[in-house]
Formats: structure tokens, C-alpha cells, sequence
């Protein structure tokens, strides 16, 4: 009997390489994200290796990554929450062009909750300690 968790839709480690690999290639070229990222990231390969790290271990369960991504956005200090719907709006364009409407729709609801939280915890910077967080 295993106990392998099983993926939480079909795709394949292939398939997340090249959505994140195609994802980005837009990232470089988009007028508000390219300069948000620019300011970041050097070494694009070892960036988009990371990022497929995180994303195997989201869909597939597989281990790899290492890190936090609510650190790292809170950290780069240039991503806004108005930034987020740019981000995902990109993110499905991608999905639905690469994948099959099952796995697009399946990465991109995991997407889009992975992207509330992430533009929650950047939007509480600079609130006051202890204060309310701003959950909308």
C-alpha cells in the first residue's frame, strides 16, 4: 500500500517546467511586472528552477524547494497587492494556452489561493504591530 499523496490534477514535472519557463519569458516582457522582477532577479534559470521547485511540490507533493515565497515578496520591497491581479491574470493566459482545461483550471485555482494569501501578507507591510489584518 503506498502513501504517496497523490497529484492534486494530472500534469507532469515537463508540464510545470515549461509553464513556469513560459510564464516568465512574458514576465520579461510586460510592462508592470517586467520591472518588479528586473529589480530581483539576476540569474533567470536558477529563478525559474526554484519556482518549478515550489510548484512540484504544491501540485505534485514532490520535495525540492526550499524557502519561503510570503517572505520573498515581503522582502522584495517593490510588490504591491495591485500587482498580484497582473500576476495571475498572466499566470492563467499561460496555463490555458500550455495545459489541458482540467490541469489550467485545477493550477489556476491553486494559483489564485496561493496569490490571495501572498497579496494579503504583502498588503499588512507597514500596519502597525498587532493590528487588525487587512483580510480582503
Amino acid at each position: 500500500m503506498s502513501s504517496a499523496v497523490p497529484p492534486r490534477f494530472e500534469i507532469s514535472e515537463a508540464d510545470i517546467d515549461r509553464v513556469v519557463r513560459l510564464f516568465y519569458a512574458r514576465v520579461r516582457l510586460h510592462p508592470v511586472l517586467g520591472p518588479i522582477f528586473a529589480a530581483r532577479v539576476e540569474d533567470w534559470p536558477s529563478h525559474e528552477d526554484k519556482v518549478a521547485r515550489f510548484w512540484k511540490g504544491a501540485i505534485l507533493h514532490s520535495g525540492g524547494y526550499e524557502g519561503s515565497p510570503m517572505m520573498a515578496h515581503r522582502r522584495a520591497g517593490n510588490v504591491r497587492p495591485a500587482h498580484f491581479p497582473e500576476w495571475l491574470g498572466t499566470f492563467d493566459i499561460v496555463l490555458r494556452e500550455t495545459l489541458s482545461p482540467e490541469a489550467a483550471a485545477g493550477w489556476s485555482a491553486l494559483a489564485h489561493r496561493i496569490g490571495t494569501g501572498l497579496r494579503q501578507g504583502v498588503e499588512d507591510i507597514g500596519s502597525a504591530a498587532g493590528a487588525v489584518p487587512k483580510l480582503r
